[in-house]
């Protein structure tokens, strides 16, 4: 059993050392980014969605084609990629971000792994019980194809964002927990109740 800890935890630290190294450019950026989607500052939200929502009105004002779209989004991240690297050291310019660089790019890690394993458990779960596999995947499918049949792509798509974005700092200030906590309080009342009926 230690053994295979100790080559799980090996095995991160080599994914997370290869991660680092081709992150190393964009460290100082993503230290930004990291403060701001954990809300170091209470206005932080208010720059994230006020980001967010331009970026989408100006997508909803000039309604690109896809084509257009995905080229325009394409050319940006390629703009990026050749200017962050460079231009970063000098706007930022500071050698102390190490620390936590790493703890980002081993928390990036970990993230990948959870999905992988989660990834790997719906194959499981289509192995051992195909039924409940084929039910579960059809209902959520269906109530995914309902969703974004009744709510506007661009309007979807601008909810997804914004959750995905503000989930960090939801998690880092207790807020998701917080509400976890009292849905799980209420959902434990309720079959409480019901197992007093039933008696």
């Amino acid at each position: 059993m230690a053994e295979g800890d100790n080559r799980s935890a090996n095995q991160l630290a080599a994914e997370t050392a290869s991660l680092e190294e081709h992150l190393q450019g964009w460290g100082e950026v993503i230290l930004v980014a990291d403060k701001i989607l954990r809300w170091e500052r209470a206005w932080f939200p208010l720059i994230l969605m006020g980001g967010v929502s331009f970026a989408f009105l100006m997508i909803y004002y000039l309604d690109p084609s896809v084509l257009s779209g995905v080229s325009c989004f394409v050319m940006f991240l390629c703009l990026a990629d050749y200017l962050v690297p460079a231009l970063a050291p000098r706007i930022f310019g500071s050698n102390k971000w190490y620390q936590r660089f790493h703890e980002i790019c081993s928390n990036l890690v970990k993230t990948r792994r959870r999905i992988i394993g989660w990834w790997k458990r719906l194959f499981t779960l289509k192995e051992e019980k195909p039924k409940m596999y084929f039910m579960t995947m059809l209902c959520s499918l269906a109530g995914i194809a309902w969703v974004g049949q009744q709510v506007h792509n661009l309007f979807l798509t601008y909810l997804i964002v914004s959750f995905l974005l503000l989930f960090p700092g939801l998690n880092q200030h207790g807020i998701i927990s917080k509400y976890v906590g009292m849905a799980k309080r209420e959902i434990n009342k309720l079959l409480k109740q019901k197992e007093k009926k039933n008696e």
